[in-house]
């Protein structure tokens, strides 16, 4: 069985706006990466997000970015302590453009591995990726972040 999964949800903006809003950092750190965003999001480079609520810095290393279309990238799986060696999963954001000029924005993630460890982590991060489109949406449509106060 392929770990792998998609969320999806609109947005009740322009794709140009809503790409900014993931692709530049000080954007992003508006309403997801509460500890922190550094590095714009562009193809061949690495970028770092931080969370207050799950500490540490994460190295997210960008392998496509197409303005206004998708973003993609690699980050750790981070399954826990007993995960054996470690590996990465790959994050695929898309934007599509939609006739009443709101955005369709899809996550998918995969490649973890088939193993509890792996199930747990990709239901966590699924988790994870839904918050971020709800964050994402009340940012831009209303200027209110959900994530500010909710861990800590």
């Amino acid at each position: 069985m392929e770990l792998t999964f998609n969320v999806s949800g609109r947005i009740a903006k322009p794709v140009a706006e809503v790409f900014e809003a993931v692709a530049d950092p000080a954007k992003l750190s508006r309403y997801f990466t509460t500890g922190g965003a550094r590095g714009r999001m562009e193809k061949g480079t690495t970028v770092t997000w931080s969370f207050h609520d799950f500490p540490g810095e994460f190295p997210v290393r960008i392998i496509d970015a197409v303005p206004n279309e998708k973003l993609a990238f690699q980050w750790g799986a981070n399954e826990g302590p007993d995960a054996g060696a470690p590996y990465d999963t790959t994050v695929t954001i898309g934007f599509e453009a939609l006739e009443d000029g709101r955005t369709l924005v899809t996550i998918t993630e995969e490649g973890w591995r088939e193993t509890p460890g792996g199930l747990k982590a990709s239901y966590g991060n699924c988790q994870g990726w839904m918050q971020m489109l709800c964050c994402l949406k009340a940012w831009l449509e209303h200027g209110i972040n959900l994530r500010e106060g909710m861990f800590k």
